[in-house]
This record gives structure tokens, sequence and C-alpha cells, in this order.
């Protein structure tokens, strides 16, 4: 089972909508441990925990039973973390941006973001004395594991929502693109089957 820490951004119709109607939603859906931010005007944030078999359902079977709460319309937009900062990473590892940067980190991907799944190899790396760097790196790695491996998961959900693989208001997968969005769990189900 993976359980991993990740936040969704939905887009919400056009109109006024009550910011404790919003986080009821999110609590009916039976997330009452999650962090709703709403100070955006049309846009829904969701910063949760959920457990599955693959992540990526983790994902989307979280947005599938929020977005069923919430008004009609309302569309997922964003899965994070996807692209982070160094500052970003730095807080939940309860280290300086500082100690970060002594590190070689992969190359930044955009506006000097970088790729989650990218930056959690070097920091478990780092947790474990190997990589590069001068000595083993003193991160909250306990404290921040379920968000540093929910970096994939929400590239691979962002990437579906991007191309049309997955139906931003529906959140159900295209057949032909489960490879995309599960990857190698497809495959392995895929050769089990065939055994």
């Amino acid at each position: 089972m993976a359980e991993i820490e990740f936040e969704l951004i939905f887009a919400l119709p056009e109109g006024e909508h009550e910011a404790f109607d919003l986080m009821d939603a999110v609590f009916e859906a039976g997330f009452e441990d999650a962090i709703v931010g709403t100070g955006v005007p049309g846009m829904l944030g969701v910063a949760l925990e959920a457990v599955s078999d693959r992540e990526e359902d983790a994902i989307l079977n979280a947005a599938r039973a929020i977005q069923k709460q919430l008004p009609e319309g309302s569309v997922l937009r964003e899965v994070r973390p996807d692209l982070v900062s160094l500052a970003d990473v730095a807080k939940r590892l309860e280290v300086t941006r500082q100690s970060l940067q002594k590190r070689k980190m992969p190359p930044a991907s955009q506006g000097g973001l970088f790729r989650m799944e990218e930056v959690a190899v070097v920091i478990m790396d780092a947790a474990e004395g190997k990589g590069t760097g001068a000595r083993k790196g003193r991160f909250a790695v306990d404290k921040a594991g379920k968000w540093l491996s929910a970096g994939k998961p929400a590239r691979r959900v962002n990437a579906g929502l991007t191309v049309g693989a997955i139906d931003g208001a529906t959140l159900e997968v295209r057949e032909d693109a489960k490879q995309l969005i599960f990857g190698d769990a497809v495959n392995a189900a895929a050769r089990a089957d065939t055994i």
C-alpha cells in the first residue's frame, strides 16, 4: 500500500462560493483531516494524505470523491507536488535552503522550479549518506517521506490532465492512456495476467 501526501487544485465554476460550504464538501467526501485553501477566487486547494495500491489511484480516487461533493462544473486543474522550489523542500525537511544548495541538485525545469521526483532521489541518497555532498544530510525525511513520494504520481496525473488522457471533469483515464498514467504498474499487471 502506498501512502502519499499531496495537494489537489480544483477550478470552480463561475459564481460565488462560500468557503465554509467548500470545506464542508471536502469533509463530507471523507477527508476530515484535509487542509482546505479557499484564498484564490475560483480555485480550491486541498492538501491531504491518501492510501491505495498505486499512488496515482490514491490521487485520482481522492480527487473523484471530493469532486462529487463540489459544485457542478468543478474541474481538477493540478496535483502538487510536481514542480517545487528549494524553499518548499527545505521547509518540509526542516533545513535551510542553503543546505540544499550545497547538494548537487538536478537541473531546474521551469522558472527555477525542480521536479519533485528528481529532488526526492537526491534527498533520500543524502539522508542515507550516498550521493554527492560533504556529509550525510540531516533531513526530516521521516516527516516529509509521504510528500517526497508524491512527486512522480503527481507528475503523471498532471501530464494526463494536460494531454487529455484524464478528463478533468470526470477524472476518468482513457483506456489507451493507462500506460502513460500508471506506467510500470500496468506492465506488471499485464505480465501477471499472462503467467
